[in-house]
């Protein structure tokens, strides 16, 4: 194995890896990156993959080789040596026992690896069952996938439920005290009829930064699955996660339907009030009190540690007063992900009911957060 290849172009992609190897060395391998480069066919150039056995990766980086080859590398040791390099073409060799030669200008390093025999075979994507707009997906993983559950128990929870439909795209994440859900009105390319997939919540994250590597607005995720593994393939980028079992929960059952206080407020505002007011709040259960009367928003915190915080916000309300609690950094998660929305909307019923926000303007996407209230 010898090839040259350059420096920016092989930092892109061995970034893109770094979420995917396996941190915990208990399987050596897992650690590794697979470097393959071919002279010929459709695979010509440089190949990285990494997989975690739940997730796997592969990307493609143009290459001169001048002798076709395989082996695995340590993946995080290799991305620190590659950073540190001058902007400059990169030259790799094999040397005997795995060993792999790297030249850059002045710079030597020989770097220790393991048979590429001992690497997990990643399979390839089948057909395509539909193409979804990149920046459909990628704004709907940001609005959901902080409502995804922490707790491995909670089995079904731990990924966001992805329905696709020929003429809409919706996600939703709920971890049993919030939920997020985001729709769109999009063609989907190559769907006749409806598809329901569970995305883990590491292939969220990880689906979101390969995102953030796209080269337009235009561009389409093809979307795949066979019978354990769901493929996410973006330009010459393949995401492989391993597809989560289980009856997602009936999400449209905890939706709101008759919230009557409605109060529209601004994004920016409200969320620099609650930071405030956070400060002082029980470090334990994050509470603070929401307080709506004529035309304002009223936040507070109180600890019995630290002191109290109060601050009013002008808002436009009409209806009867109403003291409720939530968890501040509920109502943080969602306000942080609105990006340009100017205002918010927060729907209410009563001290013991769910509130639900959702941005005033929707016209390119439909979303609502659901926050169940705490005790105050």
């Amino acid at each position: 194995m010898e090839f040259v290849t350059s420096k920016s172009e092989l930092l892109r992609e061995l970034n893109l890896t770094q979420g995917v190897v396996e941190k915990k060395t208990t399987i050596p391998i897992l650690s590794n990156v697979l470097v393959e480069v071919s002279d010929s066919g459709p695979s010509q150039g440089l190949r990285l993959s990494a997989t975690d056995l739940e997730l796997g990766i592969r990307c493609s980086c143009p290459a001169k080789v001048k002798k076709g080859g395989a082996g695995t590398l340590p993946a995080k040791r290799l991305l620190e040596i590659v950073r540190s390099l001058p902007e400059a073409e990169i030259r790799f060799k094999a040397l005997e026992n795995h060993w792999v030669q790297i030249n850059c200008q002045r710079s030597s390093f020989k770097l220790v690896g393991m048979a590429r025999d001992n690497f997990p075979l990643l399979p390839d994507a089948p057909k395509p069952l539909a193409a979804i707009p990149a920046d459909v997906l990628k704004t709907m993983i940001q609005r959901t996938a902080f409502a995804i559950s922490a707790e491995e128990s909670r089995y079904t929870l731990n990924g966001a439920l992805l329905v696709l439909k020929p003429e809409a795209v919706m996600m939703v994440a709920t971890d049993g005290h919030r939920l997020a859900l985001v729709e769109s009105q999009v063609e989907v390319a190559g769907l006749s009829n409806e598809l329901r997939v569970l995305i883990p919540r590491k292939a969220m994250g990880e689906l979101e930064g390969l995102l953030s590597q796209g080269d337009g607005e235009k561009s389409l995720v093809e979307f795949s699955k066979d019978e354990s593994h769901l493929f996410f393939t973006y330009g010459k980028r393949l995401l492989i996660a391993r597809m989560l079992t289980g009856q997602f929960p009936n999400y449209e059952a905890v939706l709101p339907r008759d919230n009557q206080r409605v109060i529209e407020v601004d994004k920016d505002s409200m969320a620099a009030a609650i930071r405030r007011v956070a400060l002082l709040a029980d470090e334990r259960s994050h509470a603070i009190r929401v307080e709506v009367d004529k035309d304002r928003l009223e936040v507070s915190s109180s600890s019995g540690d630290y002191g109290e915080a109060r601050e009013t916000v002008d808002a436009q309300f009409q209806g009867d007063p109403l003291q409720i609690g939530f968890n501040y950094q509920y109502l943080l998660d969602f306000l942080n992900v609105l990006g340009d929305e100017g205002k918010v909307r927060l729907e209410l019923k009563d001290e013991q009911s769910a509130g639900q926000l959702r941005p005033v303007n929707q016209e390119l996407y439909r979303y609502r957060y659901v926050v169940m209230p705490m005790r105050i």
